[in-house]
């Protein structure tokens, strides 16, 4: 499948210096951290520190609540509120690479619980991160009502 073409709106500027035990900073400033690998995968994880996966999960999960809020808006479903969690898992490929994997989890407020995946599923089509990863990642959804 080719790229989809974008007409640019905004562009997000991040520099990372050292790797996963190194330093991440936004051309703002806004997000100036440590990087240091998890103890999982055999580094420091360092107190105060963040990693690449931490920073993934949240802006994954910031997008999908967007997403699921402009969905639920163009079906006409009342949410109350909703919380996305997103974990995204690194680990190792039959290849001897790595890979990544995320679990989507959502918490909607004011739906049944068969509306509450109907709009997962949804916010799963229009949601940039999820557009990105099709195909290339394992992405699974789950939700609860509030």
């Amino acid at each position: 499948m080719p790229p989809i073409a974008i007409q640019p709106l905004y562009t997000a500027t991040a520099t990372s210096h050292g790797g996963r035990n190194g330093r991440v900073r936004s051309d703002n400033g806004t997000i100036d951290m440590a990087l240091t690998m998890p103890k999982a995968l055999g580094g420091p994880e360092a107190p105060g520190s963040t990693n690449p996966e931490q920073l993934f999960a949240a802006g994954y999960s910031a997008c999908f609540e967007g997403a699921l809020r402009l969905v639920a808006g163009q079906m006409k479903k009342q949410i109350k509120d909703a919380h996305i969690t997103a974990k995204a898992t690194i680990g190792k490929t039959p290849t001897g690479g790595f890979g990544l994997a995320v679990a989507l989890h959502g918490k909607i407020e004011g739906v049944s619980q068969a509306e509450a995946d109907e709009l997962m599923h949804a916010a799963h089509k229009v949601c940039p991160y999820s557009l990105a990863t099709q195909g290339n990642i394992e992405v699974k959804l789950s939700s609860e009502v509030a």
